[in-house]
């Protein structure tokens, strides 16, 4: 922390929930300061899923998985270029983009610990409770495990 500010990583994928976080972030901790001038330095991290956990070790053939492999990348740089633009549109242009293989629960903590972060955000996907058992909720495994704050973003529900 040469700069003297804190880190703060936010999680980023292709999600509504990960756009709106990442939203709010930079509206109620960036805007106020001017963008750059913000106490923190940004990092977004994505994490970009292995082709096996993917596929499955009992998957298709082999010549599919650099198809997979493929579609993969092109979705982490989807999802990087979409936050670099939304990031540069409100002025802040003092980012760090990274995309690292895994799973987002373990990728998050450590890129929490990688960096000294004092703040994590995440979005919250809102499932139910039968959902998160099945499929694990990223923002409550970074809640327990992440050593430093983690603020999880929820998106309003819309009436309708």
């Amino acid at each position: 922390m040469a700069s003297g500010k804190q880190v703060m990583v936010i999680g980023a994928d292709d999600s509504e929930e990960s756009h709106y976080a990442l939203e709010w972030t930079l509206d109620h901790f960036f805007k106020p300061f001017g963008g750059d001038t913000a106490p923190f330095k940004l990092i977004i991290v994505h994490a970009k899923p292995s082709v096996s956990s993917v596929v499955g070790f009992v998957g298709p053939a082999a010549e599919v998985l650099p198809i997979v492999d493929a579609d993969l990348k092109k979705m982490a740089a989807r999802v990087t270029e979409k936050a670099k633009e939304f990031c540069a549109s409100k002025s802040v242009t003092d980012v760090v983009v990274e995309v690292m293989e895994g799973d987002a629960r373990n990728v998050l903590c450590e890129a929490v610990e990688r960096h000294h972060a004092s703040i994590l955000v995440v979005g919250s996907h809102g499932y139910g409770a039968i959902k998160r058992a099945v499929l694990g909720s990223v923002s409550d495994y970074c809640a327990h495990h992440a050593h430093c704050t983690v603020m999880i973003v929820k998106k309003p529900k819309t009436k309708q």
